[in-house]
């Protein structure tokens, strides 16, 4: 049984516990800690009460105070959405060109474009357009399928190379496996498109005749491109893929072809016209 004693240096009872020659002093909480206790259990009551709180078999308890994270949060958007509707009203009935003329039309859809462009466009083109290995820079003046306002927005609205009957398509041949140029030529025109890339092309060689006959109609004589088709410009040090002469080699033998998605299958018309005059504003646009 407990033996309880009074301990001879603090004067205080003991439980009457001893473990190894060690006595547990019975040292009651202090009562303003025992007053917080029952408050906070108290407090804790009332908020089960006043706030959901329960879950049960086919909802919650919604407390007395009717609160609801989940509600106020729709609150909340509806209101940034009524706040925002004057400005989409206006974007949406305005063409990109007057939206770019419109000082304030132009700072709100630089802003919502940014946002947009982020959240659908980042994760290939980089943030700020940047561009990545086969994504295009877009904060460059260098195009593909062109750099006015209307371009893009079409480029924006349809894409390159998808399911959607409008999007922008074309193909490079596969010169090297179709069995269109020996390899020979196809090294011989990939030496011609690197001296172009340089600014000193190989005038006379045998590279300049077989891109002459099978590579100017789509990239120009001079190698500055055609974005009717989507095609590159060679002339420069701008690559999609890689600018050396194996890579070169790669693409004339088996072409690698891109693919982007239609956003207005996804977005809507507002947001589009935000983004293409986001991106027009980047840097390169025309």
């Amino acid at each position: 049984m407990a033996t309880i004693e009074k301990d001879s240096v603090s004067g205080q009872n003991t439980t009457g516990h001893e473990w190894d020659g060690i006595k547990e002093l019975n040292t009651p909480l202090p009562k303003w800690w025992v007053y917080v206790f029952w408050a906070t259990v108290l407090w804790a009551i009332g908020y089960w009460v006043a706030y959901p709180a329960w879950p049960l078999v086919n909802g919650y308890t919604k407390g007395t105070l009717g609160y609801s994270s989940r509600g106020e949060l729709d609150n909340e958007l509806a209101a940034q959405k009524k706040s925002r509707s004057a400005w989409l009203s206006k974007i949406e009935a305005s063409d990109v060109a007057a939206i770019e003329k419109d000082k304030d039309l132009l700072r709100y859809a630089m802003a919502g474009g940014k946002i947009a462009f982020n959240e659908n466009c980042g994760a290939c083109h980089g943030v700020g357009g940047v561009g990545a290995y086969g994504y295009p820079t877009l904060a460059d003046d260098e195009w593909l399928w062109g750099g006015t306002l209307a371009d893009i927005e079409q480029t924006i609205k349809f894409g390159v190379r998808n399911t959607n009957a409008n999007s922008r398509q074309s193909e490079m041949p596969k010169f090297g496996v179709d069995g269109v140029l020996k390899p020979e030529q196809i090294a011989a025109v990939s030496d011609y498109v690197v001296s172009l890339a340089s600014k000193a092309p190989a005038k006379g060689s045998a590279g300049e005749t077989v891109y002459a006959e099978n590579c100017a109609v789509c990239h120009a004589e001079d190698g500055s491109g055609m974005a009717a088709v989507g095609a590159p410009a060679l002339n420069n040090q701008i690559w999609l893929y890689k600018g050396t002469k194996d890579a070169i080699v790669a693409q004339v033998n088996k072409p690698k072809h891109g693919s982007m998605p239609a956003w207005s299958e996804r977005l809507d018309a507002s947001t589009i016209k935000m983004l293409a005059v986001y991106v027009h504003n980047l840097g390169g646009g025309k």
